[in-house]
């Protein structure tokens, strides 16, 4: 194998980077270094490894056979409508179902066909859904032909996600007397986006201003923070517990969640299961923080991503037992193996502070905001948190084109409605075993 030609100055400058950058620099420094030169094809036994990944190397297979089967529901539907080589027309509600129906029973053979079924039917059952209603959102939004309207998100997607997050997130135990309103958006990294810039904008936080972050943390939340646009006051929580024999717990200590307790402190944001570590919030640091906000801290703002959830065993996440402070962010790319399909939602309980503080702000500040989103309301200071961020997704003045892409929003209904089957059970205590059993392989060969 080649050496590396790479002098002490360049190796030093990679510390510049971001760890996915260093990651991508080191998968090209590998390659080249394996390349076949003349003599030496074919002789190198060693193999570069890429423990980079940022996805799973597994898809759930179904639910997207589901989703393929369809779309050829939803190409008949179109052209019935209007058939003119390759024009068809708009599909139509009326009806819709009892076609559905129909060609469920003409196309036994299609792949995904029974789970498409199925998954319809649990949607009706579960959340009394109107059939005609129902399919056609899902026929029509698998042709794409309109913008997302609501363009928070769409009218049952947004049933079926709540009821997904209260099974997954909440552990079938959502807080009572609370609506969850969702904010379907390009994967977890859009929503983390939409937040800081909405919440800066809204001057629910300020430039400078004091947050917290719960480390370790995956690196991306540690740098957006110093940015310039933002240049927070940054404490770190540092889940630095040890044992009595040295070994690290990757847990909070008391004092660590204590920091949480000074009102100075605006934000705190977690990943939780843990990344890197993979650990979920332990219930001593949930009702510690749950603690603070009640007695010492009521208007801190917790914003958690929650995406390894499901691979714990009664995972509920703080927007749980902390409704009113908590905006959940979650993506469908780890379970279902979906980076690629950029699926992700933000959730925000009705009864919340943030909109609590946006009511209680000056004159001064509302006239601001008044002004900004005035052109999408008549009484523009009643906008809630939620559709603000719609809004400042789409720099405002493009609302009316705001919301996640009509498919996407149907492969993330049919990605819920699957985990609420026992297909998607079996699916779900299948990946937690993978990921377990990796997890022993790894501690074997250390």
């Amino acid at each position: 194998m080649p050496k590396t030609k790479l002098s002490r100055e360049e190796i030093r400058s990679f510390a510049q980077l971001s760890p996915f950058e260093l990651k991508d620099k080191f998968i090209r420094i590998a390659t080249e270094a394996q390349s076949d030169k003349p003599g030496q094809k074919g002789r190198t036994t060693r193999a570069m490894l890429n423990a980079g990944r940022g996805n799973p190397n597994w898809t759930a297979t179904g639910p997207r056979e589901a989703y393929h089967a369809l779309g050829y529901f939803a190409i008949q539907e179109s052209r019935r409508v209007w058939t003119a080589d390759n024009l068809g027309g708009m599909p139509e509600e009326e009806g819709c179902a009892e076609r559905f129906e129909h060609f469920v029973r003409t196309h036994p053979e299609l792949p995904g066909i029974e789970l498409l079924k199925a998954s319809v039917d649990l949607a009706v059952k579960r959340f009394g859904f109107g059939r005609d209603a129902f399919v056609h959102e899902l026929a029509d939004s698998s042709i794409g032909d309109n913008y997302p309207v609501p363009d928070r998100i769409l009218r049952h997607t947004e049933e079926i996600v709540r009821g997904y997050l209260a099974d997954e997130m909440f552990d079938h135990r959502p807080p009572e007397g609370q609506t969850l309103s969702l904010f379907a958006t390009e994967g977890g990294t859009a929503a983390m986006c939409y937040i800081f810039d909405s919440l800066l904008k809204n001057g629910i936080l300020k430039k400078g201003d004091r947050i917290a972050l719960m480390v370790p943390v995956f690196t991306p939340y540690l740098e957006i923070p110093e940015l310039d646009t933002y240049g927070f006051d940054v404490v770190h929580v540092e889940a630095n517990l040890f044992t009595e024999t040295g070994v690290r717990q990757w847990r909070y200590p008391e004092e660590e969640i204590a920091k949480l307790a000074d009102p100075s402190v605006k934000m705190v944001c977690c990943v939780n299961p843990s990344n890197p570590p993979s650990l979920a919030l332990s219930s001593r640091v949930t009702e510690q923080i749950v603690s603070i906000v009640g007695e010492q801290n009521p208007n801190l703002v917790i914003v958690t991503d929650d995406v390894y959830g499901t691979f714990v065993e009664g995972f509920r996440s703080l927007a749980a037992d902390l409704p009113r402070n908590t905006l959940l962010v979650y993506s469908y790319s780890k379970h279902y193996g979906a980076t690629g399909w950029r699926l992700g939602v933000i959730a925000l309980h009705d009864d919340n502070v943030i909109d609590a503080m946006l009511k209680e702000q000056g004159a001064e500040q509302k006239e601001r905001l008044n002004k900004r989103y005035g052109t999408l309301s008549l009484e523009p200071e009643k906008m809630k948190f939620i559709d603000r961020m719609v809004a400042d997704s789409r720099q405002v003045a493009l609302n009316h084109t705001a919301g996640l892409s009509l498919p996407q929003q149907v492969m993330m209904a049919l990605f819920s409605l699957f985990d609420m089957l026992d297909e998607g059970q079996a699916y779900k205590h299948r990946i937690r075993a993978i990921v377990q059993q990796r997890l022993e392989l790894l501690l074997e060969g250390v």
